[in-house]
């Protein structure tokens, strides 16, 4: 049988107990004493039974109140240990996040991001995970992920985009490589020499077709390699150039390779947070998207980091 007690009244039954006295307890409670005796009144109607003997003199609980009165605490203290629960998931500090990331943004900027959200909200549960372009923002779509480092979604998506940074591309030779000692190297480099591209899944692919698209030149790449840190083993092997963005090169062993700009055009690959469009944030994840944008701004990040040598 389900008993219909509100938490006004618990909380005066249980002052009541402890002080003795309705006066004294609707002075802690800061509440007039008929109102006092009201809430215990009506939790009495409700129970069918009394809670307290009380005269003019004296407050004594009953067998039913003695029985209920430790209830009535683990109540109110689990009611306020709830309540101080959900103050702290209102705050960002408690609950989950759960980001997807491009892998090369991943190193680059989403790590760095996770360390320093994690030192300030040690008690939210973070998880983060790497996926290719097309897998990373159906699982934003989804709600598997609560938000995506990805490049700008399109426009057919039920998604949201933050520009974070432009991550230029450059191209990538070997030291050796006459090329290296140049400033910069058009793109129409790559119709004259073996080159090497990403997989078609790849964000990067996109980038590079697009570029390869307005030289009215025919590229014809020697290799499609599987992953970023490959295709740097490949280029340190002598088997062609690449061009890759700024922050994939984390990614690659550069002791034996050189990094040129690339121009005519310029390329850069839009980086930014997806959310899915409908979906609102946890504060622990709004806390965390605002430390990505903290990170993203500070130097050395997307066009303006340092040409690797």
């Amino acid at each position: 049988m389900r008993i219909d007690l509100n938490m006004r009244q618990l909380e005066a039954f249980v002052r009541v107990a402890e002080c003795g006295s309705f006066r004294q307890a609707a002075q802690q409670l800061g509440q007039s004493q008929p109102a006092l005796s009201g809430a215990i009144r009506r939790a009495e109607q409700t129970l069918g039974a009394r809670l307290f003997d009380r005269d003019t003199r004296h407050v004594r609980i009953t067998a039913v109140g003695q029985e209920l009165l430790p209830i009535a605490r683990r109540i109110l203290r689990d009611f306020d240990d709830a309540l101080g629960d959900l103050g702290e998931f209102m705050a960002g500090r408690s609950g989950c996040v759960t980001v997807t990331a491009l892998p090369s943004i991943s190193v680059a900027l989403a790590v760095r991001a996770a360390a320093a959200f994690m030192r300030t909200h040690p008690q939210v549960r973070f998880a983060l995970t790497e996926a290719p372009a097309d897998l990373l923002l159906t699982a934003v779509e989804e709600g598997r992920a609560d938000l995506g480092l990805s490049v700008r979604p399109a426009p057919q998506q039920r998604l949201r985009y933050q520009h974070l940074l432009d991550d230029a591309f450059v191209l990538v030779c070997r030291r050796d490589d006459p090329l290296a000692a140049r400033r910069s190297v058009p793109w129409s480099v790559f119709a004259t020499r073996p080159c090497i591209v990403s997989a078609p899944h790849s964000s990067i692919r996109a980038m590079t077709d697009a570029a390869f698209l307005r030289l009215r030149r025919p590229v014809r790449p020697v290799l499609e390699f599987p992953s970023v840190a490959a295709c740097g083993a490949m280029v340190s092997g002598g088997l062609g150039i690449t061009a890759l963005p700024r922050l994939a090169l984390q990614l690659v062993d550069m002791a034996a390779l050189a990094t040129v700009p690339l121009v005519q055009p310029t390329v850069s690959r839009p980086i930014g947070i997806v959310t899915r469009i409908g979906r609102s944030l946890s504060p622990a994840s709004r806390a965390f998207m605002a430390g990505l944008q903290a990170e993203a701004q500070s130097p050395g990040r997307g066009s303006s980091a340092p040409s690797a040598t």
